[in-house]
């Protein structure tokens, strides 16, 4: 059951999140728009309600149930920063807007962005680790809850592969250009 509400909350952020940007920019219906972008986010407690409800239930703790927690944390960590992303894109590809900022080609300031990235996800994960902890706690049934807690070890292997990507720009950096210095750093 919450793998599929999982599937359904994927495919449910990318079509609210079309259809809002196509509202605001194609069909010109701003209150419209509005409506929809911000029911993005109760998706996220839709997923949070079912998987508490199924544990709750009785069901034993799946993979699934740990998945579930790492897309809240996804969610809450680069929610905004991809509606932001596809907004920028949807704007300059369909109503003019400005070419989107793309991340540093190199140098130092590429190695900070991927700092802040890699800061993101050792947030994202922090989050997945007390969602999974107050499942366990909520539960309160070692037998039933084993597979959450082996999630955390998923976890940590998230944690350390994704620091080859900073630790990589910053021992070994790409030369830059001079143009390209003159682009801001980091955005949000």
């Amino acid at each position: 059951m919450v793998l599929g509400i999982i599937v359904a909350c994927e495919i449910g952020f990318w079509v609210l999140l079309g259809l809002g940007l196509a509202a605001r920019y194609l069909w010109r219906k701003k209150r419209l728009s509005t409506v929809l972008l911000i029911a993005v986010p109760l998706l996220d407690v839709v997923l949070l309600a079912a998987a508490v409800i199924d544990m709750r239930g009785g069901a034993e703790a799946g993979w699934h149930h740990g998945l579930a927690a790492a897309y809240l944390a996804y969610s809450v960590v680069f929610g905004h920063r991809t509606m932001k992303w596809a907004d920028a894109r949807f704007a300059h590809r369909f109503a003019g807007g400005p070419e989107p900022w793309k991340p540093p080609a190199g140098g130092m300031a590429r190695a900070r962005y991927e700092w802040v990235m890699w800061l993101r996800i050792v947030v994202a994960c922090g989050i997945t680790y007390g969602l999974l902890h107050g499942l366990v706690w909520l539960v309160d049934d070692p037998s039933r809850t084993e597979a959450l807690t082996g999630f955390t070890g998923v976890l940590d292997k998230i944690v350390m592969i994704s620091a080859i990507w900073p630790v990589s720009y910053t021992l070994f950096p790409k030369k830059v250009s001079e143009d390209s210095r003159a682009e801001p750093s980091l955005r949000s």
